[in-house]
């Protein structure tokens, strides 16, 4: 059974810090490029992130460039989101997502607030 579970959500105050984790199993996690997606209340979802398969080259969305970093350990089958400078702009549920040539699999995603 395929799951991805992401854990690492949270209150957290403006300016602050979040690591965000994505635990695959029930396929071969190093075969697949990984990603970040987060979506606000009544907004589209959004790409944030994207790591190859092998965590030789990542990508960034505009808003994340400078702020987030991607990285996955593949011997522990997890992808990472570490979030620094955080704005309440950056509220949203992130996803995690598993992408091969002819398959996808979504995760549930965990809740991000940045407030004061």
């Amino acid at each position: 059974q395929v799951q991805l579970v992401e854990s690492g959500g949270g209150l957290v105050q403006p300016g602050g810090s979040l690591r965000l984790s994505c635990a695959a199993s029930g396929f071969t996690f190093s075969r697949y490029v990984m990603s970040w997606y987060r979506q606000a209340p009544g907004k589209e979802r959004l790409l944030v992130a994207t790591i190859t398969s092998a965590g030789t080259s990542t990508n960034y969305a505009v808003f994340a460039k400078g702020r987030f970093t991607i990285s996955r350990d593949n011997a522990k089958n997890t992808v990472y989101l570490q979030m620094d400078s955080l704005k309440p702009e950056d509220t949203a549920v992130y996803y995690c997502k598993a992408v091969d040539y002819s398959r996808n699999y979504w995760g549930q995603g965990t809740q991000v607030t940045v407030s004061s």
